[in-house]
């Protein structure tokens, strides 16, 4: 889906503030994915979501955490939809089955904890 962010190229992100939404764009028609940090305990990634966009219905073995970063996105969460907008952030359970949406543009961090 995405890339693992190459450090060299990307150096601009390391030991320096940057703006989290302004380090992904948007494409037409498309989901946009960058991998910030991928280790054994974890991983932090950017997303971007064209309207209409979505990511199909799925299940994770760890705890996430989605902060968007700007635009609303539908979440669903075990059947249960949740409307998230700019500065918000929800927690996607292990092992809940949970799907995203793109109502307008948006952007968003996924931070998933590894147990």
């Amino acid at each position: 889906m995405g890339k693992e962010i190459d450090l060299e190229e990307n150096a601009i992100l390391l030991a320096k503030a940057v703006s989290a939404a302004g380090a992904i764009e948007y494409q037409a028609d498309s989901v946009v994915s960058k991998t910030l940090i991928n280790k054994p305990s974890g991983n932090v990634t950017l997303f971007a979501f064209d309207a209409g966009q979505g990511l199909s219905e799925h299940t994770a073995p760890f705890d996430a955490m989605v902060y968007i970063l700007d635009g609303t996105a539908n979440i669903t969460i075990s059947g249960s939809d949740q409307v998230v907008k700019t500065g918000e952030i929800i927690i996607m359970p292990a092992h809940e089955p949970h799907a995203l949406k793109a109502t307008e543009n948006f952007k968003m961090m996924l931070i998933m904890i590894k147990s």
